[in-house]
């Protein structure tokens, strides 16, 4: 080693050459989509962990190119996202599982005497379709059918009189062209 990477004091300066982070992606990813498989269990999963610490290690590339290991943090970092993911999917089965155990009722299709109405309630243009769902499904009033729609109580009447025709049973919906 010549005498010029000696420092006063007699410590040895180590320069490495920086590589190039599309270089360390193809060496690397492939094998963090394996560890990231073999932490998670799905390929899916997998190869976006995998995806996720090199884009990681992509935005911090400066930094963690000058470590000696740089793949030794890549890996510790897939590993960290693939436990998380592990973790998050097994919460959620066990809501999933909390939650089927205090199941509602199904609710059941109409029934064949309202078939007619509600195919009728299909036809109708958007806003009036929505005036009438909303008074027969959650039951509203016209200033409440307002607010969620955000229209006047008089636009609402404008739609009410298609409610009331359906209310009275006699709904007749003409074809919009």
């Amino acid at each position: 080693m010549p005498d010029d990477s000696l420092t006063d004091d007699g410590n040895v300066y180590v320069v490495r050459a920086v590589e190039p982070f599309e270089t360390f992606f193809r060496r690397e990813y492939p094998q963090m989509v394996a560890v990231a498989y073999g932490v998670s269990g799905s390929r899916w999963a997998a190869e976006e962990l995998a995806q996720e610490a090199c884009l990681r290690a992509y935005r911090s590339w400066d930094k963690i190119a000058s470590y000696d290991k740089p793949g030794a943090w890549l890996r510790r970092v897939t590993i960290n996202l693939a436990s998380s993911h592990v973790r998050r999917r097994v919460s959620e089965v066990k809501a999933i599982e909390r939650f089927a155990l205090h199941s509602v009722e199904p609710i059941e299709p109409h029934p064949e005497d309202e078939m007619e109405f509600w195919e009728a309630v299909r036809r109708l243009p958007r806003r009036q379709r929505e005036a009438v769902v909303l008074r027969y499904v959650d039951g509203m009033d016209g200033a409440e059918i307002a607010e969620v729609m955000y229209i006047s109580e008089s636009s609402v009447r404008t739609h009410g009189d298609v409610v009331h025709q359906f209310e009275s049973g006699s709904f007749v919906v003409i074809e919009q062209r």
